[in-house]
């Protein structure tokens, strides 16, 4: 390519390459690079939109810091924007979209609490995973959609490190899975017998116990509402919406979803 700037007849100018040319920042309209860095995305809203879009990926980090070269969710991060989401009047409805390993009981679950708390209606969509604790999060919104395509694990409580060999720590793990239990049954249609069935089962899972659960097969057992996907969440959350603003109702079985 020729950098070659002609100033005056006769006269040439050379200009090394990128010299004379606007910076980037010049060219893209004020925050596009930080979107681009941070959310991978080109296009800046410009205005705030009625719905809120949450993503929940990768492993769901709780009191302790993976390493680095984990992909996480930071409970402390998602929190704070559930509950900013809740406070602002321009949002009408949120958008949790999973896909994700697991991770910490706790942090899970008290995300998932949050969720089921909000007043707003909400819809999750499981898109490649909701595994492990993400099961608990899949379930805490007013309608839960999975992909054809997407698997959910369901099995026991499992912890790592350091465990003390006395009959205490087993009733505390027990007493933490009766928890987990109690939310997935409560948040959705599936009965408690059929959910420790999938969860103890045993041949399903190399050298593990557990099962792993396929989109149809998660609406079959009462898991989730529906297969579908992104277009069918937003159809079903604007419908939600729109009824909610119709009636003003708070409860959301008058929508199509469970009572929270």
């Amino acid at each position: 390519m020729d950098y070659t700037e002609r100033t005056t007849p006769g006269n040439n100018k050379e200009v090394s390459p990128g010299e004379g040319r606007p910076e980037i920042s010049e060219v893209m309209p004020p925050g596009t690079i930080g979107a681009i860095k941070e959310l991978g995305q080109t296009v800046v809203p410009s205005s705030e939109p009625e719905i809120f879009c949450m993503t929940i990926i990768g492993q769901i980090e709780g009191h302790f810091v993976l390493p680095p070269h984990n992909k996480t969710t930071k409970y402390e991060h998602i929190i704070p924007q559930l509950v900013a989401a809740e406070q602002n009047k321009n949002i009408k409805g949120l958008l949790i979209v999973l896909n994700t390993v697991g991770g910490d009981v706790e942090a899970g679950l008290a995300i998932a609490e949050i969720i089921a708390s909000l007043s707003k209606p909400t819809v999750t969509v499981v898109i490649g995973g909701g595994h492990s604790i993400g099961v608990p999060i899949a379930v805490s919104s007013s309608y839960s959609i999975i992909a054809e395509s997407a698997t959910m694990t369901i099995h026991p409580i499992r912890m790592n490190g350091l465990v003390i060999g006395v009959p205490q720590t087993f009733e505390y793990m027990e007493k933490m899975q009766e928890r987990v239990v109690k939310f997935v049954t409560s948040h959705s249609r599936i009965t408690e017998k059929q959910f420790k069935d999938l969860m103890f089962q045993t041949g399903e899972l190399n050298r593990d116990i557990g099962t792993a659960v396929g989109g149809a097969d998660a609406v079959k057992y009462g898991l989730m509402d529906e297969v579908g996907g992104i277009g069918a969440a937003l159809a079903r959350l604007n419908g939600m919406i729109t009824a909610q603003e119709r009636t003003g109702a708070t409860d959301l079985t008058l929508q199509g979803g469970l009572t929270q």
